[in-house]
């Protein structure tokens, strides 16, 4: 059994608490220095036999817990009544995207990188019981997202990429590659791919060797290549990207060496098109394999706790307006006999 509090942030009015405390004993100090002001002290008092200090402390304190339990009624608890273990059927996919400066090239609207986000979001679109992760690369690769079927997070994760989420620049596909092997799941063995979404320019490692090693272990790799053979020059802040010598740099897509990545990883080459990214078939492709069964412990549901704090709360506040603030006229009666 779990207890959670759906919204935390308003424990911060607890420290209200002390404040009003504190301020209560200030205003009754002040109280018995003007009352010493008017004359002796004691004489003052049995001036006033109905005044009680200790009722008004004790009315303090109610109203103190009953703001107590409100605030906790406020912050939502809420008890997991149900740990269940919840099997789904699907496959894992791993996307792996470039996101080096030559991503940036615009032979697509509004450019590389952002036309190959918009694909992959539109894909999350349509997953249902399938498994996604998001490995982002450059001079090196790193796991964007891990292995989930949490498609808002996943939505989330992709419109936060751009070229700056990985510092070195290049394009490291095997890394990449080897990357996204690493992270799947310990339960997936069967319908497991990769996806590699890059204009395969530049590359600085053996991603053919990596496709191979990935294929041994019954990952299929599919790659998505990016751009044009013609190529395009890279705007970068305001002009266009320059080499050493001054020469506009012009990135050009490598189709020779994806369409190998993609043979030897036993998966297909797609070149994509403005209007259709070649996301769709390779899914369609993917979703062709025998679908494994996935099992994650769960909270199916939780019960609402607020109402009975909200129900203390007020339970407190009748008896602090029942406590009032006068002595019992029986006490007094005793005091005049």
């Amino acid at each position: 059994m779990t207890y959670y509090f759906a919204h935390p942030e308003y424990f911060w009015f607890l420290l209200l608490i002390p404040l009003l405390l504190v301020g209560y004993a200030l205003v009754q100090s002040s109280r018995n220095r003007r009352i010493r002001r008017l004359g002796d002290e004691e004489l003052v008092k049995q001036m006033m036999p109905s005044r009680s200090v200790a009722k008004g402390w004790v009315r303090m304190v109610l109203f103190c817990l009953a703001f107590f339990f409100f605030i906790v009624g406020l912050a939502r608890p809420l008890i997991g009544a149900k740990l269940q273990e919840r099997k789904t059927k699907g496959a894992e996919v791993m996307i792996v995207l470039d996101v080096s400066n030559s991503m940036l090239a615009q032979d697509y609207s509004p450019n590389r990188l952002e036309r190959a986000k918009l694909s992959i979001s539109r894909l999350v679109d349509k997953l249902k019981d399938d498994r996604i992760g998001l490995v982002v690369f450059a001079g090196r690769a790193f796991v964007q997202l891990p292995i989930t079927t949490d498609y808002v997070s996943a939505k989330m994760f992709l419109s936060s990429i751009s070229t700056e989420s990985v510092p070195v620049q290049g394009t490291a596909i095997g890394d990449a590659i080897h990357t996204a092997v690493r992270s799947f799941s310990a339960q997936s063995e069967k319908s497991r791919a990769i996806i590699v979404i890059t204009d395969g320019e530049n590359h600085e490692d053996d991603p053919i060797a990596a496709a191979k090693d990935a294929a041994e272990m019954g990952i299929v790799v599919y790659t998505i290549g990016v751009g044009s053979a013609q190529g395009q020059p890279i705007p970068m802040n305001g002009d266009l990207l320059k080499d050493r010598n001054g020469e506009i740099v012009v990135t050009r897509l490598d189709e020779d060496t994806l369409r190998e990545i993609a043979r030897t990883g036993g998966g297909a080459y797609v070149h994509a098109g403005n209007d259709e990214f070649g996301l769709n078939p390779i899914i369609e492709d993917i979703r062709r394999m025998e679908d494994e069964e996935f099992s994650s412990q769960v909270f199916e549901e939780y019960e609402e706790q607020f109402m009975y704090y909200f129900g203390i709360a007020l339970a407190l506040l009748v008896i602090e307006m029942l406590v009032g603030r006068r002595r019992s006229r029986k006490h007094l009666f005793d005091n005049k006999i």
